[in-house]
């Protein structure tokens, strides 16, 4: 009787099904904490106490974050992202204050005489005259 001897195959090519090593990288880079270990980094020290006590910690802030234990990094990183969302709803908040009030009656008033609507025109930008908004 005859062996058939098999030939080992070739591996096949990886490809990056939609950007999927890219995200499989990032996970991994999280999982190991490179990202919050750069954030950390990059943090000057008033801000690192600051983040600190947000994560309920009583660490010294010139501590590196790989001396952490895990469930700490992973309080720092939740006060982290806390922050960051408050950080935006504050700059969002700041955005809509900036822009007039009368800014969307005159929106209306601009999309009236594109529209050849001149009585409607009129009428917007009488409310504007008379600080409606």
């Amino acid at each position: 009787m005859n062996k058939v001897a098999h030939l080992p195959r070739p591996p096949r090519p990886q490809t990056d099904r939609a950007g999927f090593g890219a995200l499989r990288a990032e996970l991994h880079s999280r999982a190991a904490d490179q990202d919050l270990i750069q954030v950390w980094a990059d943090l000057p020290h008033a801000e690192r106490r600051f983040v600190l006590k947000s994560a309920g910690l009583q660490e010294d802030a010139t501590v590196q974050i790989r001396q952490l234990a895990k469930p700490e990094r992973e309080a720092v990183r939740a006060a982290i992202h806390r922050m960051s969302r408050y950080a935006n709803g504050l700059k969002d908040q700041l955005n809509q204050r900036t822009q007039h009030p009368s800014a969307e009656l005159a929106s209306h008033a601009r999309q009236a005489i594109a529209e050849g609507n001149t009585k409607a025109a009129l009428h917007w930008l009488s409310l504007i005259e008379k600080g409606v908004a």
